[in-house]
């Protein structure tokens, strides 16, 4: 075949064929990548593909229409700096191969059941799949209501209506406080950093990702009380609400012995940040633990908060006082406290401390039958109206 018959823009490099090619529709003009191949057909196949696809990526932003993809990589950079970012990019990784090239207005209930189907197929957890769908409806309602195209018109038109979620009816496991034994035995089969790190969780009641974002410049002195609080900002909680975290003595003696480990982070990972407590570690300790592995229980970190709210319950905290130490938005929450406040907080902390008077005794649940007759056992405890998780 002459050269007049092939098509330009190609450049044979290292036995790939390589494009350099002007194109109006490419970002500065130029489109520079590998074809990946070394057959000439093939590459320019591959050019026609790629001009294609920058024209019309071009004529949608021209018409202002974007693609669920677009705007899924914009919703994760508006994120980046809160600690649901890594949760976010991950569950949207799993929907994009189903929805990412249709345009915003395309993606509906219809549109992602077959990611629905998919995940109930390879056996994921309801509650897994309702959290994919939530950020899919972040994205849409972010699109509606924040972002706007150069002449200030949205990227979707109108917020559609919530994803309909899987019921969760008879499928959902649940939380599971442990008892002080099953917390020995647990921290007994973690190494010796992350056993300090869940031994921190028990004691403060934070998330999985609020301990692993945890710095030092966060820590505020006491002197009143000889002691210090951590005061997380905003951006650094699930509830977008500044906290303030007391020490009990357990507390204060971990953050003690975490001092000088030459990081940002109180407990950090090869001098980083730490990525997230539920790991493969987490998994082989629990099962070591003989703790329970059914579905019908919760097996990951968030016991640990669970845990947390049961003993203060049970140690006769009242409920007013949990919320503050669990970090509830309640409209209430404040991180400006007096010495005197500080100190009632501190009392109540320290509460679960002592393992005679926050144990978690077993609890007397009464099931009821289809037929409406109950039926009375005794069961170690599962219950979760005192958690204030």
């Amino acid at each position: 075949m002459s050269n007049r018959n092939q098509m330009p823009g190609l450049r044979l490099k290292g036995g790939i064929w390589q494009i350099e090619k002007r194109c109006k529709y490419a970002e500065r003009g130029w489109i520079r990548e590998s074809t990946g191949t070394s057959c000439r057909a093939e590459a320019e196949e591959v050019l026609i593909r790629r001009l294609a696809e920058l024209k019309d990526i071009a004529e949608r932003k021209a018409q202002r229409v974007f693609t669920f993809e677009e705007a899924a990589l914009r919703y994760l950079e508006d994120i980046a700096h809160k600690p649901s970012a890594g949760t976010a990019a991950f569950h949207i990784d799993q929907v994009l191969p189903f929805i990412g090239d249709k345009v915003l207005a395309q993606v509906h209930d219809g549109t992602v059941r077959p990611f629905v189907d998919h995940e109930l197929a390879r056996g994921i957890a309801p509650k897994s799949i309702n959290n994919a769908l939530a950020f899919v409806s972040a994205v849409l309602n972010r699109a509606a209501r924040r972002w706007r195209a150069d002449d200030g018109t949205p990227w979707l038109r109108q917020a559609p209506p919530r994803l309909e979620r899987l019921s969760l009816a008879g499928r959902q496991a649940q939380p599971y406080p442990l008892s002080w034994d099953e917390q020995d035995q647990l921290l007994r089969h973690l190494r010796k950093d992350l056993a300090a790190a869940v031994l921190f969780t028990v004691n403060t009641g934070l998330r999985d990702q609020e301990v692993c974002e945890l710095r030092w410049d966060w820590e505020v002195h006491i002197p009143d009380l000889d002691t210090s609080v951590f005061i997380l900002p905003e951006g650094a909680t699930k509830t977008n609400t500044a906290r303030v975290v007391v020490l009990n003595s357990i507390a204060k003696r971990i953050i003690d012995a975490q001092r000088g480990n030459g990081a940002d982070y109180v407990f950090p990972v090869r001098g980083g940040r730490r990525g997230r407590l539920h790991t493969s570690a987490w998994k082989r300790a629990w099962i070591k633990a003989e703790l329970p592995v059914d579905e019908t229980v919760l097996k990951g970190v968030h016991n640990l908060r669970h845990t947390f709210g049961r003993r203060l319950r049970a140690a006769g905290v009242p409920i007013e006082t949990r919320k503050l130490l669990m970090g509830h938005a309640n409209g209430d929450i404040t991180t400006h406290y007096s010495a005197a406040e500080l100190g009632e907080l501190l009392a109540a902390a320290e509460k679960v401390t002592d393992r005679g008077i926050a144990q978690t005794p077993a609890l007397t649940l009464i099931r009821r039958h289809a037929q409406g007759v109950g039926k009375v056992s005794e069961v170690k405890d599962v219950s979760r109206e005192g958690s204030a998780a």
